[in-house]
């Protein structure tokens, strides 16, 4: 992957089933950011909506095996209704086909919830 290559400009919809799919993709390749799969089950609304947000390109040069991968920003429903922040890797192979947010005011709309979310941390 090039460099320079820009970030995707969309915002991602995701259900649980694919929030837990790519967390435990994302634990199998060893990214820097991700939750741990039984987290996932047990806090996330089971028929909860999701967001990925791309936030930057990331690279493990000391892994030259693992391609260069983005790293999202995260807005996971609970399964209270509330949403937390937290950050995935995910690869450009696996963030592609997913859904995308409706429109440009949707999109907005989850950037301020975004900005406004605890993190998963501050939750805990």
């Amino acid at each position: 992957m090039h460099v320079d290559q820009p970030l995707p400009r969309e915002v991602k919809v995701i259900d649980s089933a694919s929030l837990l799919r790519l967390e435990e993709r994302a634990g199998v390749l060893s990214l820097n950011q991700c939750l741990d799969p039984a987290w996932v089950r047990a806090n996330t609304a089971p028929e909860g909506t999701h967001y990925l947000w791309p936030a930057l390109w990331h690279g493990l040069s000391h892994r030259p095996d693992v391609p260069r991968h983005l790293r999202c920003e995260l807005l996971i429903t609970l399964r209270g209704g509330d949403r937390v922040l937290s950050l995935l890797d995910v690869l450009p192979d696996d963030f592609a086909p997913l859904p995308r947010v409706a429109s440009r005011a949707e999109g907005m709309r989850v950037r301020q919830m975004l900005d406004r979310a605890p993190s998963v941390g501050e939750r805990l």
